[in-house]
């Protein structure tokens, strides 16, 4: 049986390297990420072998294609890891079988499974089936889905309670959110918020009370009059010649 030759027609990279650029001019962007300009294609490749990197064809239906030196094998290296963390970023919805009845060790490893897809981002709807006269003692069920909520606690949150829909139980599990607050963390109650008056140290305090009004001096008593003076200007007390 012979095989097709492969077509010349389709390229092998996503992006045209060195030699297969074929277009006779190329808009050039050199290893500083500077603005060259229009250069011809053999012109861009010298430029790229001086620098001892690659010459990529990063927009081809550009008028004219639009050339970047730098490491091929950087860049390739760079896309796919980026490629990589965008899938792990997506969330999906997966899904954790128990039963009614279900084993311990049975559930220890759905329990396994559940946590590696909480720490992966994704969201987890456990699902419990009851099945014959299982279906008369939903309080089993409710007991599972107690067990898997308190097993998971620490990386997960209810984002929808247990709810029962014909014979199937279902709880939807969230990743829990890192940048949880301390005090709900701890359980213990809020600090006290300060007061105004001790937020701003350099506030002036309240004004002193006004000091009681002095009492008005006593008035001193007025001097007593002074004797009058005798006929020939002598004092009084002393006698006539």
């Amino acid at each position: 049986m012979k095989r097709e030759p492969p077509r010349r027609n389709e390229p092998t990279n996503k992006y045209r390297v060195n030699r297969q650029i074929r277009v006779p001019q190329v808009r050039l962007i050199n290893a500083a990420n500077e603005q060259v300009g229009v250069v011809t294609t053999d012109e861009a490749r010298r430029i790229a072998d001086e620098a001892g990197l690659d010459l990529v064809e990063v927009q081809p239906n550009a008028e004219p294609p639009v050339c970047r030196v730098m490491d091929f094998g950087k860049f390739k290296y760079a896309q796919k890891k980026k490629e990589r963390g965008q899938s792990k970023a997506h969330s999906t919805l997966k899904e954790l079988r128990v039963r009614p009845a279900i084993d311990p060790h049975d559930l220890e490893y759905r329990l396994v499974q559940g946590r590696k897809f909480l720490e992966e981002g994704h969201k987890v709807q456990v699902v419990c089936i009851f099945r014959g006269r299982q279906r008369a003692h939903p309080e089993l069920g409710f007991n599972v889905m107690r067990r898997v909520t308190e097993a998971l606690a620490d990386v997960s949150k209810v984002e929808s309670p247990p709810r029962m829909t014909g014979p199937r139980l279902t709880m939807l599990l969230s990743r829990k959110g890192a940048h949880a607050a301390p005090a709900a963390a701890s359980g213990g109650a809020r600090p006290a918020r300060p007061s105004p008056a001790a937020a701003r140290p350099n506030a002036p305090g309240p004004a002193p009370a006004k000091a009681a009004a002095k009492p008005a001096p006593e008035a001193s008593p007025a001097p007593a009059p002074a004797a009058p003076a005798s006929k020939d200007n002598l004092p009084p007390d002393r006698p006539r010649r």
